[in-house]
């Protein structure tokens, strides 16, 4: 009984925690007319398609999501690229040196994103690179690298360093040491990261405002925060949840495939053996 209890809390918990994405879901898919009835359905009384007809019809949200995937990629694979390689050389100094210098990377890292703004911008400008995905990517790399590196790092010192030294006798220079042993035994660190950094650039708002002024380089959360009806009075509420379900996909699929590895990242190193 005590522990039906707990299972019911439990459920109780995270069916308070998901409400609001159910709550939009729900709206998503009701007829326009009764988004804002009253009194309030909370069930639609038909499944209804047009404010998703709506959002990809009436609006350019296909190259909202195309923007978003090629930066989001883009930012990822790169960050993730770097932070192994500069993981990989901190593998090798030694551990106080190591940790020094990922003491100051921390340091960087809490330093939110919305202090960086105009820095970043400048930058950006300064290259030339306004409205082009590869200044959005250089950004999203340089704000997630430190946590990359972060992690990797830990996941990396979790290998033996005995593994380099049989792979240097047999041959091995240290780039096939890295892609070769050290990334294959670090997937589920890997993975964690690779998830981390492509959620928050998906998700990503102010850079990817203030760098891509062009409603056709606009990704999904600033296309989303753009939506509006027939005035600027109109709040489009029914479009607006639409299209926050179809950016949610994406993101529970990515999960969803690599929920093995999450879940062993995530663990590894809570049992010792």
């Amino acid at each position: 009984m005590k522990k039906m209890a707990i299972y019911l809390a439990i459920l109780g918990i995270i069916f308070y925690c998901l409400l609001p994405f159910i709550w939009t879901v729900i709206t998503a898919f009701k007829p326009p007319d009764e988004v804002f009835s009253l009194p309030v359905k909370y069930l639609p009384s038909k499944l209804s398609f047009e404010n998703f007809e709506n959002v990809f019809y009436k609006r350019p949200f296909l190259t909202y999501i195309k923007n978003s995937l090629i930066v989001s990629l883009g930012g990822t694979l790169l960050t993730i690229f770097l932070a192994a390689v500069i993981s990989f050389k901190l593998r090798y100094l030694p551990l106080h040196k190591a940790l020094n210098i990922q003491k100051l990377l921390l340091i960087g890292a809490i330093i939110p994103p919305t202090v960086l703004v105009i820095p970043i911008f400048l930058v950006i400008k300064e290259l030339n690179l306004i409205n082009n995905y590869l200044g959005l990517i250089l950004s999203y790399t340089f704000l997630n690298l430190p946590f990359g590196i972060w992690m990797l790092y830990a996941s990396f010192m979790k290998i033996p360093k005995e593994l380099d030294e049989a792979a240097l006798i047999d041959g091995f220079k240290k780039s096939g040491i890295l892609f070769k042993i050290i990334l294959p035994l670090s997937k589920p660190g890997i993975s964690v990261a690779t998830i981390l950094i492509f959620i928050f650039c998906w998700n990503e708002f102010l850079i990817a405002l203030t760098l891509m002024p062009d409603e056709t380089k606009y990704t999904v959360p600033v296309g989303i925060s753009m939506l509006s009806g027939v005035s600027v009075y109109e709040i489009p509420w029914g479009e607006i949840n639409a299209a926050v379900t179809i950016t949610v996909l994406p993101i529970i699929l990515i999960i969803a495939f690599f929920q093995k590895w999450i879940i062993e990242g995530l663990t590894s190193g809570g049992v010792k053996g």
